[in-house]
């Protein structure tokens, strides 16, 4: 089995642009072995055949390779818009030993910035905890993409302390600025609207997403999380001081006295999330930071072959 990429080593190497190139290397080489041709390089030039439309561009010399159907695309249908949306609240920065979620964010991020650049297409950077800090330009040119790269690079820096996420405006500023159907792609741990007492947040920060879908863009959510701590609650069972990284707040207690409890809260407000993403047609993805990076490879490739 593929061992995922140690998040501490990424920060001590310090280079994200070439991180990225290799891990994207690597993982089209790595479907070239697999069953899933239908995603080797030729991605970047071909499209899955719909049944009933015409047979005229059918690429017969793939087909004898795979023996799929895929059609030649032309340029003006392989070019797309895609801006990628990092939350940079102080809960991202967690776990303090490698600043894991935005870490595993940053790589992710730079890895479909790579991938969008093979493919010509365009891409933006915004990054953002309550409010926008940076948002960039949706350019496709090399020296664009190699200044994502360095301002990514900068995300893994020293957090600012009790930075509060709010999605749901930013969403909606980005909404509002987005002239061109494009891909919105969101790497967040979606703590705004982690309370379940919470509802009004909670349904603002959908209410933003759909504002996104009304705009007829497709939208990517990636859940990051620390699973084996966020939703397992795996601790030791020793006294612990626990710390809510976006507002300060400070909880003594072992943790047996509050895993089952805390469970069943996460466990459900999951599925809920999972469930009304369901329900506006957005890609919602679990992204387990201990996981690697091939699952955010695999979910934007099925997701812009589905794109026309």
């Amino acid at each position: 089995m593929k061992q995922p990429l140690n998040l501490s080593q990424v920060r001590s190497f310090g280079n994200v642009e070439f991180l990225a190139r290799q891990l994207v290397e690597g993982f089209i080489t790595g479907l070239h072995k697999s069953p899933f041709h239908g995603f080797s390089v030729e991605f970047a030039e071909h499209r899955l055949y719909n049944t009933g439309e015409t047979t005229r561009h059918i690429d017969w010399k793939v087909f004898g390779k795979t023996e799929k159907l895929f059609v030649k695309r032309y340029e003006e249908e392989t070019n797309l818009r895609c801006h990628l949306l990092v939350d940079t609240s102080s809960s991202m920065y967690y776990p303090d030993a490698n600043y894991g979620k935005i870490t595993f964010s940053v790589m992710a991020a730079a890895c479909l910035a790579y991938m969008l650049q093979r493919q010509k297409d365009a891409v933006s950077l915004t990054t953002f905890a309550d409010q926008i800090d940076l948002q960039t330009p949706t350019k496709s040119t090399p020296s664009h993409v190699h200044k994502l790269f360095t301002q990514l690079d900068q995300l893994m820096q020293q957090p600012k302390p009790l930075r509060r996420t709010s999605a749901a405006d930013v969403i909606h500023q980005v909404a509002e600025k987005i002239n061109k159907r494009s891909l919105v792609v969101i790497f967040s741990d979606m703590f705004e609207s982690a309370d379940p007492s919470d509802r009004e947040k909670s349904d603002a920060l959908f209410s933003a997403l759909q504002h996104l879908r009304h705009n007829l863009h497709e939208v990517l959510l990636f859940h990051v999380t620390d699973k084996k701590t966020e939703e397992d609650f795996a601790f030791d069972e020793r006294p612990y001081e626990f710390i809510d990284l976006e507002t300060g707040e400070k909880v003594k207690l072992q943790p047996g006295q509050v895993r089952e409890t805390y469970q069943q809260a996460v466990k459900s407000y999951f599925q809920e999330l999972k469930m009304r993403c369901g329900q506006y047609k957005i890609d919602f993805i679990e992204a387990d930071i201990a996981q690697g990076f091939d699952q955010i490879l695999t979910a934007y490739l099925v997701k812009r072959t589905k794109m026309k």
